[in-house]
C-alpha cells in the first residue's frame, strides 16, 4: 500500500461542498468553552457532510484562530448559525420538523449502538458543555437522550470524540 498524496483524493472545493447532498443531521453545541472542540467538530462535520453546526451560548463563532486550528478551515464549508441558548436553537429545529436527540447520560436513555436513525428524517444532535453537560432544560425539550456505552473509571468523553462517535453512527445508518 502507498499513502494517498492531498492531490489524488479528489476533495470537493469549499463551493462544491456547499452545493452537494448533505447527510440530513445538525450539530448543537451547547455552551461548549473549548474552540479546539468547536473546530473538532467543524471538521469532523465537513468529512460527513453534515448540514450544519449550531453554536449556542459560550460557544465561541467563527472566526477564530483557535477554532481554525483544528478545523483547519472546514468553518467556511459547513454551514454554522448562533444562538443565545440551545434551548432556542432546540425549539427552532423543532419547528422545522427536526427530531432533536441531546446525548447525555440520562434516565430512559437510548444506548447508540440501540438507535437507528431514518433515512428521509431530519435529525439533531445536541452536545453539551465539558464539564456540565447539556442543559436540563434542553434535555426536557428534546425527542430523547442518546448515550455512548463506555466501560472504565470516567464517566464522559471528550466532546470532539463524542461529536465524532455520533456523527458517524448517522453517516453509517443513513448513507453507508
Amino acid at each position: 500500500m502507498k499513502k494517498l498524496r492531498t492531490i489524488e483524493m479528489e476533495r470537493l472545493t469549499v463551493d462544491e461542498f456547499k452545493q452537494a447532498d448533505k447527510l440530513p443531521l445538525i450539530v448543537v453545541l451547547d455552551d461548549v468553552r473549548s474552540m479546539h472542540n468547536v473546530g473538532s467538530v467543524f471538521r469532523t462535520g465537513d468529512a460527513f457532510r453534515i448540514e450544519a453546526v449550531y453554536l449556542c451560548g459560550i460557544t465561541s463563532t467563527p472566526p477564530m484562530a483557535e477554532i481554525h486550528k483544528t478545523a483547519l478551515g472546514a468553518e467556511d464549508s459547513v454551514t454554522w448559525k448562533y444562538f443565545d441558548t440551545a434551548l432556542q436553537a432546540v425549539e427552532a429545529l423543532k419547528a422545522d420538523g427536526y427530531q432533536v436527540y441531546s446525548v447525555e447520560q440520562a434516565h430512559g436513555s437510548t444506548m447508540l449502538q440501540n438507535f437507528t436513525p431514518i433515512n428521509n428524517n431530519k435529525y439533531a444532535v445536541v452536545l453539551g458543555n465539558e464539564v456540565k453537560g447539556v442543559h436540563q432544560e434542553v434535555i426536557d425539550a428534546s425527542d430523547g437522550c442518546l448515550e455512548i456505552p463506555q466501560f472504565g473509571t470516567k464517566h464522559s468523553m471528550n466532546v470532539s470524540v463524542t461529536g465524532g462517535i455520533i456523527i458517524w453512527h448517522f453517516a453509517k445508518n443513513i448513507i453507508l
